[in-house]
């Protein structure tokens, strides 16, 4: 079940607050019956929901992984000419990207129109892991690697990685995916974050004299990209779904 404002928002009838307006100005119906009350709980998936007498097409959730390329952005960007991850998933619904990667970077993707669910996933409180795998210029030693774990200021930001290790071998799935093996002066670094700004891997690595040359997200909590190939999408399962929805926010 869900708040009546907020299925009308998700169907592309209007914001949330405009839609609690048509609500309360009684233009709305669901199952033939006029509802004027906020907070009204109604299933999309089974109510008749009408707006000034016309029926409104309610989104199914969906909830897809992608492997999104290098070179394509993460969601639509105005102003920016390049391909989006959007473009490689056709789907009747209106999906976006909870927890974007840079254009430069690839892996694991989730796209959903669950504002509720995107909200649990990139949420730090809710500490779902991001795990990245890191080729980097140089092998950091043990020093640097605690220096990652412990915080690297960067313009008025902590950036903190909650785990930070050296790959020596990157094991099946890699060589599937054809991720190179490190070459001479690289090295793979295995980096685990609970909250993900803005090319944060990437600044931190930089910081501390080890720049990124390639980056790959292959986990978000405890959804794996595994061998899904680059470009490639599927649907979550039931079972994927109710891992990510049961995550407890984290006390202060």
């Amino acid at each position: 079940m869900e708040r009546l404002h907020k299925v009308l928002a998700h169907a592309g009838v209007a914001s949330r607050r405009k839609a609690e307006e048509l609500i309360l100005e009684r233009r709305v119906r669901v199952n033939g019956k006029v509802v004027a009350e906020l907070g009204t709980q109604v299933d999309p998936a089974h109510d008749r929901i009408q707006v000034d007498g016309a029926t409104i097409h309610t989104e199914r959730k969906t909830y897809i992984i992608l492997h999104k390329p290098k070179g394509y952005l993460s969601d639509r960007d105005e102003g920016q000419n390049k391909p989006t991850a959007l473009d490689l998933v056709p789907s009747r619904e209106r999906l976006y990207a909870a927890g974007r990667l840079d254009v430069n970077s690839e892996g694991l993707l989730l796209l959903t129109n669950d504002g509720d669910l995107a909200h649990r996933v990139t949420h730090p409180r809710f500490e779902h892991e991001k795990e990245y795998l890191a080729l980097v210029e140089g092998t950091p030693d043990q020093a640097t690697l605690e220096r990652l774990q412990k915080g690297i200021w960067y313009e008025g930001d902590l950036l903190r990685a909650d785990l930070a290790q050296i790959r020596h071998h990157l094991g099946e799935i890699a060589r599937r995916q054809h991720w190179k093996p490190a070459g001479r002066n690289e090295c793979w670094l295995r980096i685990v974050l609970h909250e993900g700004k803005k090319r944060e891997i990437r600044h931190m690595c930089g910081a501390v004299g080890h720049p990124v040359k390639w980056l790959i997200r292959v986990r978000i909590g405890p959804i794996h990209l595994g061998t899904l190939p680059v470009g490639q999408w599927r649907e979550l399962d039931e079972s994927e779904i109710r891992e990510l929805n049961k995550i407890n926010p984290r006390k202060k």
